[in-house]
């Protein structure tokens, strides 16, 4: 046996041990930089991906599992890779997405999302696939709820989430659905005894009845991902029908058009797949190793590695961290403190980790205190609980509950306040891993628990090698990030006294998104009051309004000895409050007035709650019911679209033909190619200025370090150093710069840390210029590119004249970010000959990257390929961009011979990249009193950057919808291009089209509110009708607006809930409902009439395999499996035939980039023309040989010398728009929509929840229904962010950027998405007049513009608000409309008081701006 603890602690350990996947693994001397992901993915296992380096995004989800000697259980823990130290591994189980399954052999979470449509890009998906995999381990049988909040620390930017929540599901309440039970927590299977259910929700099979206790799981087949489901039509009820007839038998709802009532087959085609799916066994799933338990409880034998404290040393001179202890004992801890005073306390890492990364924080020894039993312990006396500091926020959650059913719900109202803060605190990954411990002493003034802890009068039990003492929360917090804690110093435990009669607690927290976000304002409330409601006691802390957590001593004097109840205590609290906590306008963090405005709203918040807890009658306790947070619906969904029964293949719902390699780690991305021998990577030298002149750049402290092998700059560009469509941005820049975050020059070495560490040693030297960032700066400079585009119909001038009313007004919409979850990267490899290089790059437009690259290395673009297997989302954000990127690393291979990787940090990605073009826009529009618009003067500016970028063409698109979907005889549209000191702005998505609606859709609002109409009549009366002409002179032939608008209105009984809204607005003081139709319509084409091309190559092989070669690039929305399927089709043969590897320039030349919604019926005609060609050629064969295979008869025509290759080439026929002369055709078709979104907003705090969404798009004869409705939910969710949550925002002092990740940057979460979401695709409507490939419509960008239903439903709900509070003024909303917005739009009396005067505001500079 092992040595005694006491004696072995004495010898300290080097080497950590630790088990992945199943194999143990020791590593002696681990580099003290690196993280586990880092180790991950250095062994080969890149299935764990960088996604943004923070734990905040989830890709880099691993599943770490230990035996926990406290509870003597094995605890399976999500935890993020990316912030996790490779040295706090040392007896613990890693497992990664490669130790589940593979493609052949998935597991069933694997399989389930992969076949459920869940994976697009598949960049997230192994994060998704093991938060749930960890979910299952802990507990097999989970509700729905558990199922969705499993996911709160994980991003999707592709799906909507939807389809990942639906497969994620189907393991849900499995003692009565298909799967598996573990009736307790030895995970065993239960025996079947009834039928499993078919899918569908609300299955027949599954009523559940009394005494059902287990279900019946399918057999272990996994589905063929490249076949079609089989269609289910029949129905399945066993003779439980019901009145509405079976499940499986379900029809779908449409009207208007006719012949399309059919079988809904989306519920079909999922109950097939469903069907076919393996049964769950946990007992099959990777063992915690027996081994790992005895070495945790140090029983290991002499011969064995056994557990010991470690001291680890670096061997490398530069790494950041020197040494790494890690003791096992209180006394070691405080032994190593005195040693090392100033040493870096390390437990989960998750705020170290951040200053590390993204701060480079550097602490030199660092100290980890989570394997020290006494920092966990947890003890209650009768006066209350007493936590180990280092205790996680998991197993804290857990104790709270525990304690709080023990002791009762008045006694532990402290521990319920906490518990409620934790709900949202962070996600899964990082609460199991952040101590409470972490979260007090770093002392962040937005803390979550500290304004709870300081309200609930906790205390803390601090120690050192000199004894322990304690110390009041309210004696502890001495300033920003400043503490009492003295140097040696350990905080062991924090006691939380219980809650006596007549006190009441709560807490509040608002950040800008519900879900894993800091907060802006958080607090916790106590007072206590005696048997006459007199106050005794009061204590209001608050986090988000001061330096550090605060009381508002003034406003709890305030309340002590007054009646509580009373309205006069409650005006002089709210008052002493307001006057205590006013902000500065030019304060750190910004929102100055809305911060103020959420400390009084939380106050009121928790006198009507407490007066209603303390049973108090007054006005406020009868609003207690919409004051307290609720708990939020699970979200559930329904698609639908009818079968295809005149095609094999096309139109079917097939699953992404990549979704089984990328759930099980194997889709490999460029930065997942393993390195080559040699191989350099790219460090980026960013200019700290955001407009100067570069005066000189120093490179002689980068080169000093060992293994720096050169530093690039402009001089070293051997070829041409400008580049983009109107060559007036450099590749490195000469002399000037012009953006903060513009890259000066380039570090090249031989580990990607030695790069970027040297690349912040490079010293330049500026001379500033003037900048400017803003739209409105740049007009009122008069600062644009020459560049106009305009429309001009009718006379708008008389059109004004005969309005009725003549409204002017302006309008805002702000930047967006990608945030394509794999940055932007690429790997450039020299042949050694001829200048020729292989540039494998993330990125859309290969083409444009080759060209580009060709030129700066002044060699023929022949010499050049570019590749790209996949990208990991793209969104037009890899269109043009990304070719800078692929630039660098083909200039740094040039230079060295050697092979050169790029990859950006999240935070480089943001800054270095463009975004979504703001705008703004101003407008006069005359209307009759019916709202029926006459005529439309628009002036509309774009922030362009500082340079051309796709800017013109943005503008364009967003000029030409203007319109959006309706009529008005006289237009005067113009619109410019402002040139700025920002990032160049890029494409995105919906390109210019979305903003320009938007523009519109306000102004439409505006209308309806001064008409006293609403706004759905007004778009209603205004709607095209077919064959009327556009502004650009285009007749609508293919119009179905009008007839999705009934169609929908009806379905969704638009005007019954209409009427339940308006009711509950009647009788909800503070929370609003909002209600909103919206409908969209975009254009399908690329403005550069010659981009309207697409080709392919397409070989048969002797063996009858068919490999496609086409022009456009996979980043998750299905274009490979759509041109496979069109493939397939039209070869007649099976999808498993059908083979696409790449897409790269040696083989698909002169291609468009993959934007414009335009792919599939460029590369799709492509593909088909080169399909009939070589169908053609093999007839003969075919009729010669039937019933043989086609191995035999392509084997047989090439021996006859026929030709198996063909290409194909397709271009747009009549497409060409003349802007000057306003002729042309400017798109091809439109594709079209329409949604109705409702949302219920509290109008406190400007948090909301989007209740219900339904959308019906016309996307003509679908390629691929179940991919199309994917897209449908993804850009809907991404047009809802743009619109609400996804606040871009730069320091205006500096022009740096400050939404640099996910931590101050919010794409909506799981918990974001509609709770009711339904998608369904317009069916039976006149295709004739469309000439696509099988009559298919473009459909990647035009749902985008639906999302913005979302915000209008917030304008109703604020309009209802202030309609209630008498606000006449018209209301202005600019998007996103965050929290901050929704809320002091509301202007109540706390709206109105928190407002910041304007002397107070002149000469200040605000802390963060909208560009």
């Amino acid at each position: 046996m092992s040595p005694s603890s006491s004696s072995s602690d004495a010898l300290h350990g080097s080497s950590i041990l630790f088990y992945l996947n199943g194999q143990r693994v020791v590593v002696d001397r681990p580099d003290l930089d690196m993280t586990l992901l880092q180790y991950l993915r250095s062994t080969g296992l890149t299935g764990t991906k960088l996604g943004c380096g923070e734990g905040g995004c989830g890709a880099c989800t691993v599943m770490i599992s230990r035996y926990d000697i406290d509870e003597s259980r094995i605890i399976h823990a999500s935890v993020n890779a990316c912030l996790c130290p490779l040295a706090t591994v040392d007896g613990k189980h890693v497992i990664t997405v490669e130790g589940l399954g593979t493609s052949a052999r998935p597991h069933p979470v694997q399989e389930r999302i992969a076949l459920l449509h869940g994976s697009q890009c598949g960049f997230c998906t192994p994060g998704f696939v093991m938060s749930l995999y960890t979910l299952l381990r802990n507990n097999p049988n989970p509700t729905e709820h558990e199922i969705e909040e499993c996911f709160d620390g994980n991003l999707c930017r592709c799906t909507g989430y939807r389809p990942i929540l639906d497969a994620a599901k189907t393991f849900a309440d499995m003692a009565w659905k298909q799967g598996t039970v573990a009736a307790d927590g030895s995970a065993h299977i239960t025996e079947p005894k009834t039928t499993g259910g078919c899918g569908i929700d609300g299955c027949c099979r599954l009523q559940k009845s009394p005494d059902a206790e287990v279900a019946n799981g399918s057999s272990a087949i996994v589905h063929d991902p490249t076949k079609a489901p089989t269609s289910i039509t029949n129905g399945c009820c066993k003779g439980l029908e019901s009145d509405s007839g079976c499940c499986k038998s379900q029809k779908r709802h449409d009207s208007g058009v006719a012949e399309c009532k059919a079988v809904n087959q989306a519920e079909a085609d999922k109950a097939a797949v469903i069907s076919k799916f393996q049964r769950y066994d946990p007992t099959q799933d990777l063992i915690f190793p027996p081994f790992l338990i005895r070495y945790a409880k140090r029983t290991t034998s002499d011969s064995e590695p056994q557990l010991r404290p470690l001291d680890i040393t670096s061997a490398d001179p530069q790494s950041w961290c020197k040494r790494y202890l890690r003791p096992l004992k209180l006394s070691g801890l405080l032994a190593a403190l005195e040693q090392y005073p100033d040493a870096k306390l390390v437990a989960g890492n998750s705020e170290v980790g951040v200053e590390i990364k993204l701060k480079r924080s550097k602490f030199g020894t660092q100290i980890y205190v989570n394997d020290i039993p006494e920092l966990r312990q947890i003890s209650d006396t009768p006066s209350g609980i007493t936590f180990g500091a280092n205790i996680t926020l998991a197993r804290f959650e857990q104790a709270l509950d525990q304690y709080g059913a023990e002791y009762g719900a008045q006694r532990t109202q402290s521990l319920a306040a906490l518990r409620e803060n934790l709900r949202y605190f962070a996600g899964n990954q990082i609460r199991n891993v952040a101590t409470i411990a972490g979260n007090i002493v770093t002392a962040s003034p937005i803390s979550d628990l500290n304004p709870v802890f300081l309200a609930a009068g906790a205390t803390l039990t601090l120690a050192s090698a000199s004894g322990e003492r304690c110390v009041p929360m309210s004696e502890f917090f001495l300033g920003y990030r400043r503490t009492a804690m003295l140097k040696g110093e350990v905080l062991v435990s924090v006691t939380v006294p219980f809650n006596v009669e007549g006190e009441v607690i709560r807490a509040f927290k608002q950040a800008k998104r519900k879900d894993d976000d800091i907060a802006i304002v958080t607090c916790g409330l106590r007072v206590r009051v005696d048997e006459d409601q007199r106050v005794v006691d009061a204590a209001f802390a608050y986090g988000g309004v001061a330096p550090t957590t605060v009381l508002a001593h003034a406003a709890a004097k305030a309340a002590v000895g007054g009646t509580w109840g009373d309205r006069s205590v409650l005006d002089r609290i709210l008052g002493a409050c307001q006057q205590e906590l006013q902000l500065d306008y030019a304060v750190p963090g910004g929102m100055a007035e809305y911060r103020t405005a959420l400390t009084t709203s939380f106050l009121f918040k928790f006198w009507a709650v407490s007066c209603s807890a303390l049973r108090i009658a007054c006005a406020e306790s009868l609003l207690a019911h919409e004051l307290d947070d609720e708990e939020r619906m699970v979200s559930k969904a329904r698609q639908e679209y009818a079968p295809v029964e005149d095609r094999a293949i096309v139109g079917k719902g097939v699953a992404h033909l990549a979704a089984l390699k990328q759930v099980t780690g194997e889709a490999r991305y460029v930065d997942d190619m393993p390195a080559l021998a040699g191989e350099l990577h790219v460090g980026l030298v960013l200019s700290t200025r955001a407009h100067a002149r570069i005066l000189s750049i120093d490179a002689e402290p980068a080169l000093a370090l060992s293994g720096v092998v050169r530093v690039l700059t402009a001089r070293d560009v051997p070829g041409e150093n400008h580049w983009n469509i109107f060559k007036d941005e450099e590749i490195l820049p000469i002399d000037t710069v012009h953006y903060y975050g513009q890259p000066l020059a380039l570090v090249l070495a031989t580990t990607l840390k030695l790069a970027q560490d040297a690349a912040r040693l490079v010293s330049v030297s500026y001379e500033d210029l003037p900048a400017v960032l803003s739209i409105r700066d740049a007009v009122a400079k008069s600062s644009f590119y020459d560049e106009t585009r305009q429309l001009i119909n009718g006379d708008v001038d008389a059109a004004l004249a005969a309005a009725d009313l003549v409204l002017e007004g302006e309008s805002y919409c702000g930047a967006q970010e990608h945030f394509y979850l794999e940055t932007m990267g690429a790997v450039a490899v020299p042949k050694g000959e001829d200048g020729e290089m292989d540039v494998f790059a993330s990125t859309q437009n290969p083409t444009e990257a080759q060209m580009v690259v060709a030129e700066v290395l002044g060699v023929p673009a022949s010499r050049v390929v570019c590749r790209v297997k996949r990208m990991g989302g793209g969104f037009g954000g890899k269109e043009s961009r990304s070719v800078l990127i692929a630039a660098f690393a083909a200039l740094g291979a040039h230079h060295t011979g050697r092979s050169v990787r790029i990859a950006l940090d999240r935070d480089e990605d943001m800054q270095v990249s463009g975004q979504r073009h703001p705008f703004y826009g101003t407008w006069t529009v005359g209307v009759t009193k019916e709202g029926r618009i006459l005529g439309l003067r628009a002036r509309v500016y774009s922030n362009g950057g500082f340079s051309h970028d796709l800017s013109i063409g943005v503008l364009e698109r967003a000029v030409s919808h203007l319109d959006n979907c309706y009529r008005m005889p006289a237009t005067d549209f113009v619109g410019r291009v402002c040139r700025t000191n920002t990032q160049s702005n890029t494409a995105f998505r919906s390109f210019g089209g979305c903003q320009g609606m938007f523009l519109s859709e306000s102004m439409l609002c505006e209308v309806a509110d001064r008409l006293n109409l609403s706004v759905e009549a007004v778009r209603e009366i205004n709607l095209y009708q077919p064959g009327d002409v556009t502004p650009f002179s285009q007749p609508l032939n293919d119009w179905n607006v009008p007839l999705m608008w009934d169609q929908l209105k009806a379905k969704a009984q638009y005007d019954e809930r209409r009427l339940a809204v308006d009711e509950f607005n009647k009788h909800s003081t503070h929370r609003k409902r909002g209600l909103a139709m919206l409908p969209t319509k975009f254009g399908i084409s690329f403005g550069v009439k010659h981009l309207n091309q697409g080709m392919a190559l397409v070989h048969v092989y002797m063996d009858g395999s068919v490999l496609v070669a086409h022009g456009g690039t996979e980043m998750g929305q299905g274009l490979h499996t759509k041109m496979a399927m069109v493939a397939a089709e039209t070869l007649e043969l099976p999808l498993e035939s059908i083979f696409i590897s790449e897409t790269a320039t040696n083989t698909a030349a002169n291609t468009s980039p993959t934007a414009a919604s335009a792919s599939s019926d460029l590369n799709g005609f492509a593909v088909y023309n080169a399909c009939k060609e070589l169908a053609d050629r093999l007839r003969p064969y075919r009729e010669r040989m039937v019933g043989e295979s086609f191995a035999k008869i392509a084997k047989t025509a090439y021996l006859d010398r026929c030709n198996l290759t063909a290409a194909g080439h397709y271009c747009t026929p009549d497409i060409g728009f003349n802007w000057a002369k306003n002729e042309g055709l400017l798109y091809f078709y439109f594709t079209q929509g329409v949604a109705i979104a409702e949302v219920e907003l509290d109008t406190l705090t400007g948090a909301h929840s989007t209740l219900r969404v339904d959308i019906i798009m016309d996307v003509g004869r679908s390629l691929n229904k179940a991919i199309d409705i994917g897209q449908i939910e993804g850009a809907f969710a991404q047009g809802q962010g743009w619109t609400t949550t996804e606040e871009f925002l730069y320091f205006p002092s500096t022009g740096r950027l400050f939404t640099t990740g996910p931590g101050n940057y919010k794409i909506p979460s799981a918990m974001d998405i509609p709770r009711d979401f339904r998608v369904e695709l317009l069916e039976g409507a006149d295709t004739s007049v469309l000439k696509t490939i099988f009559s298919s419509k473009g459909v990647g960008e035009p749902p985008l513009f639906l999302g913005a239903s979302v915000f209008f439903a917030l304008r109703d709900a604020v309009l209802a608000k202030r309609r209630q509070e008498g606000v006449s003024a018209p209301l202005y909303m600019e998007s996103p409309a965050t929290p901050e917005i929704l809320r002091m739009a509301c202007e109540d009396q706390l709206a109105q008081m928190a407002r910041i005067p304007q002397p107070l505001k002149d000469g200040k500079t605000p802390f963060t701006i909208r560009i």
